[in-house]
């Protein structure tokens, strides 16, 4: 009997274009929150009509580690996600994941994932959603690595003043 392993998945850098697209506006979706989100949709009509396929559900995954990054992986913990799956009335379906509780932001994200595959939806929800809100995310990632920058204590100095 042959042993099988179940193929990796690709990541950003090396997935087709429309998948890393898309990965990239629903990891924006996922890290925003839900009254983020719906600010940003104000100046939209309103969104069509879906239906839930599942959800929002809450439910754990497990966080797995690397030891040194590149060691053997390892259960490093249990964290909370919600979940959501929508089709639109055009046929279109949305997923999405979003870490905690937060049903609506689920919601909204998945609808938000399937109105961004339909060419008619995506340049508007692009400039007037996900390109404010990812400008927003990296803004408070370079806040807080600036904070992190300002308590760097470089040791290589401070053996040359002995």
């Amino acid at each position: 009997m042959t042993a099988t392993t179940a193929p990796q998945s690709a990541g950003p850098e090396t997935a087709p274009p429309a998948t890393a697209a898309r990965q990239r506006w629903m990891s924006v979706l996922a890290r925003a929150a839900a009254e983020d989100i719906v600010r940003h949709l104000a100046d939209l009509p309103p969104l069509p009509a879906h239906r839930r396929l599942r959800g929002p559900e809450t439910g754990l995954v497990m966080v797995r580690g690397r030891a040194g990054g590149d060691g053997a992986p390892f259960n490093l913990g249990e964290m909370t996600v919600t979940r959501c799956s929508v089709r639109m009335e055009d046929g279109t379906i949305g997923h999405a994941h979003a870490a905690g509780r937060d049903q609506a932001q689920a919601e909204i994200a998945a609808v938000l994932d399937a109105l961004m595959q339909q060419d008619a939806w995506r340049p508007r929800l692009e400039a007037l959603v996900i390109a404010p809100l990812e400008a927003a995310q990296a803004e408070r990632r370079a806040a807080t690595a600036r904070r992190a920058a300002a308590t760097k204590v470089e040791f290589f100095t401070m053996t040359q003043m002995r």
